[in-house]
C-alpha cells in the first residue's frame, strides 16, 4: 500500500502540473532520502541530513552532476511545499555540469542506421533525424500535429513547455499517411469496443469532453494496448513507450557496425549539424530546435569545426609541401624528356 506521506507529495506535484516523468523522479529521490536517514520523518530533519544524503550520492554512489541536481531539486520541493519550510544556508549547491560536445552522425551513418530499422520504429527515427525532434516530442505527436500541405510539424509543449513548428521532410509524407491509416483502423476498433478516448492532460479532457474521441486527437504512434489514464482513471490509448524504441535503435546500431554511442537524441544533434554544414542560418536552426538561447545552438558549430575556418594543421602543411616538391620533381622530369 502506498505511503500516505508520499501520496501527499504526489498530489502536490499534480496540483502544480508537474509531468508524470518528473513526478516519478521526485518521488524516487524523496523516498531514497527518507530511507537513507533511517526512515525518519522529514519534519524531524534539516540541513545536516540533506547534506549527508547529497554527499553520499556524490562520494559513495558517484552519480553524475545532473543526477545530484535532480535529487537536490526533489528534496527542496519536499521541504518547500510539503513541510512548508525553506531550506537555506545549505553547504551544498547545484553542481556545474561539464559542457560536452555532443556525438553526431554523418549523413551516411544516419542513413545506414535507418536502413537497419523498419516499420514505425524506422519512421520515428526518420522524424528525429529529419525534423530535429526530441524522442518524447516524436512519441507525443498527434494526428492533428502533422500538416502535409505546408510540410510542417507542430510540437505541443516541448521542453520548457514551449510550442513550436519544425519542418516535415517531403520524403516522409507517404510513410506518415500509411501510419495514419493503421492508426485509423485501430481507432475504429476501439470505438466499436466502446472506448476510443485519447490520452489527454486533465485540463484538455475537461475542455473537449467526447471530442477527445476524434481521430485527430489520437497519437501517431499509439500503444498496442489500452491503459488507465494516470490522472483521471478513464481507459485510453497512450503512445508507445520510449524503451520500445530504444531497444530497436540499439539493434540497428549494432547491425550498422558504427563505433559511436548512438541514442535517440543523437539524431537531433545530427539534424542540427547537417543544417549548419549546408549553410542554414543559426537563428533558423535555433527556432527549429526550440532553443531559448542561441548559445545552446552555437555548440553545434564546435561539432562541425566551423569556428576553425580554413585553418590547416601544421602536419598537413608538411605533407602538402612534400607533395608539392614531388609534383615539381615529376614536372621537371617530364620537361627533360
Amino acid at each position: 500500500m502506498p505511503s500516505p506521506f508520499l501520496e501527499s507529495v504526489r498530489t502536490e506535484l499534480r496540483t502544480r502540473r508537474y509531468s508524470i516523468k518528473t513526478e516519478k523522479v521526485y518521488l524516487h529521490w524523496i523516498k531514497q532520502f527518507i530511507i537513507f536517514n533511517d526512515k525518519r520523518h522529514p519534519q524531524e530533519m534539516g540541513n545536516p541530513e540533506i547534506e549527508r544524503f547529497l554527499n553520499h550520492l556524490a562520494v559513495n554512489r558517484q552519480v553524475s552532476a545532473a543526477t545530484q541536481n535532480q535529487a537536490l531539486c526533489a528534496v527542496i520541493f519536499l521541504y518547500r511545499y510539503i513541510i512548508q519550510r525553506d531550506i537555506s544556508n545549505l553547504r551544498y549547491s547545484f553542481t556545474s555540469r561539464e559542457v560536452q560536445i555532443p556525438t553526431v552522425l554523418s549523413h551516411s551513418e544516419a542513413i545506414t542506421i535507418l536502413g537497419n530499422m523498419s516499420g514505425k520504429y524506422w519512421l520515428i527515427a526518420s522524424l528525429l533525424y529529419g525534423c530535429g525532434m526530441r524522442i518524447n516530442e516524436a512519441l507525443r505527436l498527434r494526428i492533428k500535429d502533422i500538416n502535409f500541405a505546408d510540410s510542417t510539424v507542430f510540437i505541443f509543449r516541448g521542453k520548457g513547455r514551449k510550442d513550436r513548428y519544425t519542418l516535415l521532410p517531403q520524403s516522409l509524407h507517404d510513410a506518415l499517411a500509411s501510419q495514419f491509416d493503421s492508426v485509423k483502423l485501430q481507432h475504429q476498433k476501439d470505438l466499436q469496443a466502446g472506448y476510443g478516448l485519447a490520452s489527454l492532460p486533465p485540463s484538455l479532457l475537461k475542455k473537449y469532453g467526447n471530442a477527445a474521441k476524434d481521430f485527430s486527437w489520437q497519437y501517431v504512434f499509439p500503444s498496442t494496448t489500452r491503459c488507465n489514464h494516470p490522472y483521471d482513471g478513464y481507459i485510453c490509448r497512450h503512445h508507445i513507450h520510449e524503451t520500445a524504441f530504444r531497444k530497436q535503435l540499439r539493434k540497428a546500431v549494432l547491425a550498422s557496425n558504427i563505433p559511436k554511442r548512438v541514442k535517440a537524441h543523437t539524431f537531433r544533434h545530427s539534424f542540427a549539424t547537417e543544417l549548419l554544414k549546408n549553410g542554414a542560418d543559426i537563428r533558423t536552426v535555433q527556432e527549429l530546435l526550440g532553443h531559448t538561447d542561441v548559445k545552446t545552438t552555437e555548440l553545434y558549430t564546435h561539432v562541425i569545426g566551423s569556428r576553425f575556418g580554413y585553418t590547416a594543421s601544421p602536419l598537413d602543411k608538411i605533407t602538402l609541401t612534400a607533395n608539392d616538391s614531388q609534383t615539381t620533381s615529376q614536372v621537371n622530369n617530364l620537361n627533360r624528356q
